[in-house]
């Protein structure tokens, strides 16, 4: 009988099983306005923006920018594709780790550096979170938070659209306002 009653509180004094998307839910509210998803509604599609096909495969591949002499590449997976300069791999390359069909890049591109600034500490944010709550538990559990994550990012995103082909040119050539 006392052996019972030493498991049970054992048992009772363990922490309850805490679910992954319970922890994935926690993490995006910690982070708040600085979720991924949040961003590109609140700062890239208020701009003139064009629509880019991405074509990242939804599993987790291996993203890199690669400096080659044809210029700088964005490695994604087995594919390459060439990017103008290295703010527009940097912007690509979490939209292709979240796993996007086509994503909106801004057409002023003095904008797409601090941009990419913002989207990369917004991902390292979410998986240093992520590692962090949950520390001491297994890494199944882990990779299940991390792929929550990432798939409420890429669902999100893929609501909100990818913009217009071609950003739209308003050519009036009035100076005066009526």
């Amino acid at each position: 009988m006392a052996q019972i009653i030493d498991i049970t509180e054992k048992l009772e004094a363990q922490p309850k099983t805490v679910k992954a998307d319970a922890i994935a839910a926690e993490v995006e509210r910690l982070l708040g306005e600085q979720q991924i998803a949040v961003l590109y509604r609140e700062r890239i599609l208020p701009m003139r923006t064009r629509k880019y096909e991405l074509k990242a495969p939804t599993k987790p591949v291996p993203v890199e920018v690669l400096h080659t002499l044809l210029g700088i590449e964005l490695k994604i997976g087995k594919r390459r594709l060439l990017c103008p300069d290295l703010a527009t791999a940097r912007f690509l390359s979490v939209f292709a780790r979240l796993g996007l069909e086509a994503v909106a890049v801004p057409y002023d591109i003095t904008q797409i550096s601090r941009l990419a600034d913002e989207l990369e500490s917004a991902w390292y944010r979410m998986l240093t979170l992520a590692e962090h709550l949950t520390s001491g538990r297994s890494v199944r559990l882990r990779s299940l938070v991390r792929s929550y994550l990432i798939s409420n990012q890429r669902s999100e995103i893929t609501s909100l659209g990818a913009g217009t082909l071609r950003p739209e040119f308003i050519q009036t050539t009035r100076q005066r306002r009526k």
